[in-house]
């Protein structure tokens, strides 16, 4: 069982999730289930299977949850000095020297990665290219959408 790194953060989003799906969401699909159940013949009832099935996924988020907590790596930059280096959990400023763009990204595991929020995947092309880095050092990135070269221009520990 390989460790996964998370930030503090992020396991505490995923264990409010886990009560959210133990404790409000099992219950409406059991009543779901069971009102579904007071309409008659199983064999041909639409809400029964949707009810049934919305339990299936419920119940595997469940478990997938649980293995995420299981293997959690708990990274805590806060509680690190920042020398100005990339790391796991830092919160890199960006410009973006092709566009003049400036972008702030936040480096994350797997389950927290969201790039709308602007947290990114540590073994995504930005996150592997940004990890090791310094502040103030230029960058090179191969993505899936061409090269980017970006200049860091902070690196906090929050």
């Amino acid at each position: 069982m390989e460790k996964e790194p998370i930030t503090a953060a992020g396991l505490e989003v995923l264990k409010e999730e886990l009560i959210f799906l133990k404790e409000k969401k099992r219950p409406q699909i059991v009543a779901a289930i069971s009102e579904a159940r007071s309409h008659g013949d199983l064999k041909e009832n639409a809400e029964y299977h949707a009810a049934k099935e919305e339990q299936s996924h419920n119940e595997g988020r469940i478990v997938q949850i649980n293995d995420n907590i299981a293997r959690a790596n708990v990274i805590d930059v806060t509680k690190m000095s920042n020398d100005g280096k990339v790391i796991f959990g830092s919160t890199v400023d960006l410009k973006n020297l092709d566009t003049e763009e400036k972008i702030t990204y936040k480096i994350v595991g797997k389950d927290e990665a969201d790039l709308q929020k602007k947290l990114i995947f540590f073994q995504s092309p930005i996150g592997r290219g940004l990890i090791g880095k310094n502040k103030n050092d230029l960058v090179e990135i191969k993505t899936p959408a061409g090269v980017k070269n970006f200049e860091i221009k902070g690196v906090r520990y929050v």
